[in-house]
């Protein structure tokens, strides 16, 4: 007879000490987002993000997010398929590097874009040589969202593209596939979940970069003020009450991406069953 575990019995196999630290760890969280919530001005938040400076920060920010979006996509993607097919040694190093930005400091991150893009940098001296100035352009917020955003779609592509049944793909290949209509047909469907949600941990990622965008792109209006640096800007200035404004835009924005995974998490299920 099988027996058919209720939610009461899930809360058994646990000690009931457990729920301390975890609701304090809980509050700890979610207790910083809700006096946002609780103390933000709403009365006068509408007209504050109607602001010149508010909506230039804005459409730079969706702008350079959503081409960032696409470039991790377009190469990291790629990139994806051959770590995680790629046995060599060289592919087990990549994927050691590619990790690295997903810890450095994020001024760190900027000195390293500087000494690479920057006009002294190991790229940026040809290109001055050119008359072509990367740092403190728009050109730069991009550079830096893809160095700190493109490790979180490569790691999420990866995991989603190794569960992939390699029977199901081998046995594709003994029927006659091409390598091309197994990627196409068989390993990019069932990895299609872990692909929409870590092209959304990158949207999300890039969305709110700071420190390295600071460091190497600068803190120009219209050019390089992202919505990050105009909150830093505003709550340091006389208008606090934007930053808060601005703050809960960027939470908003976060929210959609959150359902946006987990969306693809559903489809995901609905593709193994």
């Amino acid at each position: 007879m099988v027996r058919v575990k209720s939610k009461s019995t899930s809360l058994r196999l646990f000690p009931v000490w457990l729920w301390v630290p975890a609701i304090i760890t809980l509050i700890a969280i979610a207790g910083p987002l809700v006096a946002l919530f609780v103390r933000a001005p709403w009365p006068e938040i509408p007209t504050l993000i109607a602001t010149d400076e508010a909506l230039s920060a804005l459409r730079l920010s969706l702008m350079t997010s959503g081409i960032t979006t696409v470039i991790c996509f377009l190469f990291g993607l790629p990139l994806s398929i051959i770590l995680v097919r790629s046995q060599a040694r060289w592919a087990r190093l990549s994927r050691g590097i590619i990790m690295i930005p997903l810890v450095l400091s994020p001024v760190v991150s900027g000195i390293c874009l500087l000494y690479f893009w920057g006009r002294n940098g190991l790229v940026g001296m040809f290109l001055a040589e050119y008359d072509i100035q990367i740092a403190f352009t728009t050109v730069a917020v991009i550079l830096v969202q893809c160095f700190v955003a493109m490790p979180f779609f490569v790691v999420s592509a990866m995991d989603s593209l190794g569960s992939v049944d390699e029977e199901l793909q081998l046995a594709a290949a003994n029927a006659g596939a091409s390598n091309w209509q197994i990627l196409r047909h068989i390993t990019l469907p069932l990895a299609a979940p872990g692909i929409i949600s870590g092209t959304m941990l990158a949207f999300a990622r890039s969305l709110g970069e700071y420190g390295a965008t600071i460091t190497f792109a600068g803190s120009v209006a219209d050019v390089t003020r992202t919505l990050p640096l105009q909150i830093e800007l505003s709550l340091n200035s006389s208008t606090p009450q934007l930053a808060v404004g601005l703050s809960l835009i960027l939470i908003s924005l976060y929210l959609v991406v959150l359902l946006g995974t987990r969306l693809a998490a559903s489809l995901g299920k609905s593709l193994v069953r």
